[in-house]
């Protein structure tokens, strides 16, 4: 047991005089760069448009009737937000959709869901490939709102 303390005094010596590098010129500590791609979009828009970002809809099958399913996303006064208007027949909602900040700015898209009356709500990313992110669809006579993934943004030092 002493000769192990005994070796270990000389590396504790040494790990006590270790201090962080210093630029030569300026003597500072040498820091590193925080990158976080989420801060060059503005966090609320200027100009609200007032037409439907992304839409999807289809007649449905009711002969007496002119009704649809339709979704549809409207842009909010925040960035990443959006109003979600939905509609089944006589059956109307609301919901908010919130996109994750990649650091771009959010293409909403609405496409054909598995189901008949269904719609898949999700993302462009920076490469243009569609994110899938929630379902709309009819279940009996309501109409349902479902996650299919979750997406995070994380922030690394260079």
């Amino acid at each position: 047991m002493k000769k192990v303390i005994a070796t270990l005094i000389p590396f504790m010596a040494l790990a006590c005089g270790t201090e962080p590098a210093k630029d030569a010129a300026t003597g500072a500590t040498e820091k590193k760069e925080v990158v976080n791609a989420a801060t060059k979009v503005p966090d609320e828009r200027t100009e609200i448009k007032k037409e439907a970002a992304a839409e999807y809809r289809v007649k449905t099958d009711n002969p007496l009737n002119d009704w649809y399913f339709s979704v549809q996303l409207f842009e909010t006064k925040k960035t990443f937000h959006y109003l979600m208007k939905l509609e089944f027949e006589e059956i109307t909602g609301t919901d908010t959709l919130k996109l994750p900040n990649f650091g771009t700015m959010p293409e909403p898209v609405i496409k054909k869901g598995p189901e008949k009356y269904s719609a898949i709500i999700g993302f462009l990313d920076k490469d243009k490939q569609f994110r899938e992110y929630k379902k709309v669809y009819v279940a009996g006579e309501k109409l349902k709102v479902t996650a299919l993934k979750h997406y995070g943004v994380a922030t690394y030092q260079q």
